[in-house]
Formats: C-alpha cells, sequence, structure tokens
C-alpha cells in the first residue's frame, strides 16, 4: 500500500485555494484519495485555471443502499450495547474528529470532503428491520439507534429514515437507545414521549463545547450548543430519560470547559454524563491536523503533543479499554475532573435500564412482508394489532 501524501508539505496552489474555497462550511481542508487506491489524487496548478471563474460549493450528494438487514451486532467491550442500526454512512455534519470517517476508505473514497458529502441512504430499512424482529432466532435486547455516524443529520429532516425506525420499534415494543448531536430529534418526541411512558427509550445528546465559535469550525453542520442544551430541556420535561456525552474531549482545545458543560447539562435536565477522549485512528490524524494547523495554529503543537503523550508517542492507540480514554498524567487528570463534577452534579447515576418484557415479534404473512403478530398478550401494553 502507497504511502501517504503528507499535507504538511503541500504547495498551496490556484486549484488548492479553489478547493478550500469549494469547502466552505465543511470541516475537512483536503479530500485525500482512499488509502486503498493505487493512487493518490491532490489538486495541484498545471497553468490552465482561470481564478476568474465562479466557484461553487460542494453539494451533497445521497447514495442509495438496499440493506438486507438493519441490526448490525458487535462484541467490543468498550461500549455497553451489542447492537446498533445506522441509517446513514457518512455524515453532513462534518465533525473534523468524527471516528467514522475511515470507513468511507472501505468504499473507495475520501475520509476527508468525501465523508461529509457522498452519504449512503438506506431507503427500506424499516422493512428490513421487521424481518430481523420476526426471525424465531431474534433475542430482545436494546438497540442503539446510530453508533457509527448521526442519525439526525440534515437529510434526515426530508428522507425520514430514523422516524421510520422509530415507528416500527414503537409498534414492537422494542427498546431502543438514541445519540445525537442534532436538536432535530425534537421532531419525534411525539414517538419518544409515548414509549418513555412504556420504558423503552433512553436519548443522549453529545455536547462537545458550549462555545458557539468552536463548534462551528469543528462541527460546521451540526446544531448549535444552546440548541443541544434546549433539545436536553425537552426531552427531560417530557419525561424522555436524557444524558449527555462529552464527546470527544480535545486536550488543550475544550478540556477548560468540562465542569461548565456538565453543569450546563445539569440544568438542562440531563440525568447521566459520560465522556471520550479525542481519537484519530488511520486518516483523522492528517485531516484533524491540517484543520488543526488551520484553525489554531497558536496552540497546534500543544494540542497534538498531549494527544500524543495519552498514546505512548502516537496520535492513537486502538487497545481495547484505551482507546476511548488513553492513559498517562494528562488523561487521569481528565477522569478525576470529569469524575468529581459529575459526582458534584449528581451525574453519574447507574445507567437505566430499559424493558424488554413487552416486546411484540413481527410474524411473517403472504399477504405483506411483516405484520404485527395477532395473539399477542394484550396484557403487554399494546393496543390492537395493526394491519
Amino acid at each position: 500500500m502507497p504511502a501517504q501524501p503528507d499535507w504538511r508539505n503541500r504547495t498551496k496552489t490556484a486549484d488548492w485555494a479553489r478547493l478550500s474555497a469549494r469547502a466552505r462550511g465543511r470541516a475537512a481542508r483536503s479530500n485525500v484519495s482512499s488509502r486503498y487506491e493505487r493512487a493518490h489524487v491532490e489538486p495541484f496548478d498545471d497553468g490552465w485555471t482561470n481564478e476568474d471563474e465562479p466557484v461553487e460549493p460542494l453539494k451533497t450528494q445521497t447514495i442509495p443502499e438496499r440493506p438486507r438487514t438493519a441490526i448490525t451486532y458487535n462484541s467490543s467491550p468498550d461500549i455497553h450495547f451489542d447492537r446498533t442500526i445506522n441509517p446513514y454512512k457518512g455524515c453532513e455534519h462534518g465533525c473534523i474528529y468524527c471516528f467514522a470517517r475511515p470507513n468511507h476508505a472501505y468504499r473507495g473514497l475520501s475520509a476527508g470532503l468525501d465523508f461529509e458529502t457522498k452519504i449512503f441512504v438506506k431507503p427500506g430499512l424499516d422493512a428490513a428491520l421487521k424481518r430481523d424482529l420476526a426471525k424465531k432466532s431474534y433475542e430482545v435486547a436494546p438497540i442503539m439507534l446510530a453508533g457509527d455516524t448521526d442519525i439526525y443529520q440534515p437529510l434526515e429532516r426530508e428522507l425520514k429514515v430514523t422516524r421510520s425506525i422509530l415507528e416500527v420499534l414503537d409498534a414492537h415494543n422494542h427498546p431502543v437507545s438514541l445519540i445525537t448531536k442534532s436538536a432535530m430529534i425534537l421532531r419525534d418526541l411525539d414517538i419518544l414521549q409515548s414509549m418513555a411512558e412504556r420504558g423503552l427509550v433512553s436519548a443522549t445528546i453529545s455536547l462537545t463545547t458550549l462555545d458557539n465559535k468552536l463548534s462551528r469550525r469543528m462541527e460546521p453542520r451540526a446544531s448549535a450548543p444552546y440548541r443541544r442544551l434546549q433539545a436536553i430541556q425537552q426531552l427531560a420535561t417530557m419525561g424522555v430519560p436524557v444524558n449527555v456525552l462529552t464527546a470527544p474531549i480535545v486536550p488543550g482545545l475544550n478540556d477548560e470547559e468540562i465542569e461548565r458543560l456538565l453543569e450546563s447539562a445539569k440544568s438542562a435536565g440531563a440525568e447521566r454524563a459520560g465522556f471520550v477522549m479525542l481519537r484519530l485512528p488511520l486518516e483523522i490524524e492528517a485531516l484533524f491536523e491540517e484543520w488543526l494547523a488551520e484553525n489554531f495554529p497558536d496552540r497546534a503543537a500543544r494540542v497534538m503533543n498531549l494527544v500524543r503523550g495519552m498514546h505512548g508517542g502516537k496520535a492513537y492507540d486502538s487497545t481495547f479499554g484505551h482507546r476511548q480514554r488513553g492513559s498517562g498524567p494528562y488523561a487521569q487528570m481528565i477522569a478525576d475532573r470529569f469524575a468529581a463534577a459529575s459526582k458534584r452534579l449528581g451525574l453519574n447515576g447507574e445507567r437505566r435500564k430499559l424493558r424488554c418484557d413487552l416486546f411484540r415479534r413481527p410474524v411473517a404473512d403472504r399477504r405483506q412482508n411483516v405484520q404485527l403478530s395477532l395473539f399477542g398478550d394484550a396484557s403487554e401494553g399494546m393496543g390492537a394489532a395493526q394491519n
């Protein structure tokens, strides 16, 4: 596999400047080819660039995928759930730190601007989910809706794939947890409130910073911090259990906000808190360093030194138990501060358990793909079966 080009040695040509201009409103500053490609493509000045031509902004493209199944299983000891549903691959939010960026390389695309502008969408995911739930071998356990890219990214406003999944889970009394950094979650408050009344749902809002300028640079198309706090408040007011995740904590950039982040989340109604340290696997290291040098040149070296200090001199260590928290004095200081603030604010309680005993399995039917079972026990809390 050929070595990746080093962005630090790149000449800022006219073509590069045009690409940067097209990328306004996006976090990544480049679009280096996938690590699996035999050739790497970068903009260069061939002398034919017409600098007077208008620069068109990059537009988001959707690429449909027809899923055979909806649920993905995992066995990672670092997370508390064993199954997820991800309606989208790639994310318009464009968070520069997103750990899912390298997944685009498996599709021959860049982890840079391609990840933010070429979004794989799964229409028909609700039908695939019904098939999964209808299997006799299926054993109910809470599903994490997301876990890879955001389920409420801007495309969801029109496509409503996430809502279609919630409708299936609601109809079958299936427990679900959601995680997002978008206030769009409030659109589905009708379903979430109903499920909360049956003990079937919990939500987590990712809150990275309270600084609007930093948020706009680091996660350009995600909801502003104050909108996320409003979402926490509205969810909690309507009886939906809501947690806050401060992720990622970037040493030297947003770590000074830990206590204020937790205090704000608690005031809004969050009942539990967690955190994840910055992770820079594979292509994300170069993308993040490039972003950091452009946006925070005065502290770029310090931030990366702190990151490498938590991973044995490397930008990332994938070892389970280490990759999300790091190690060493600085990582321990962050963990201690977070634990102390969480305890003081009462955000360190046990994770809420969701009910699994109400689940009603769909059954296959010749007239249509899947319908609700007509033989469910009425005491399970559901109304009449739907056809």
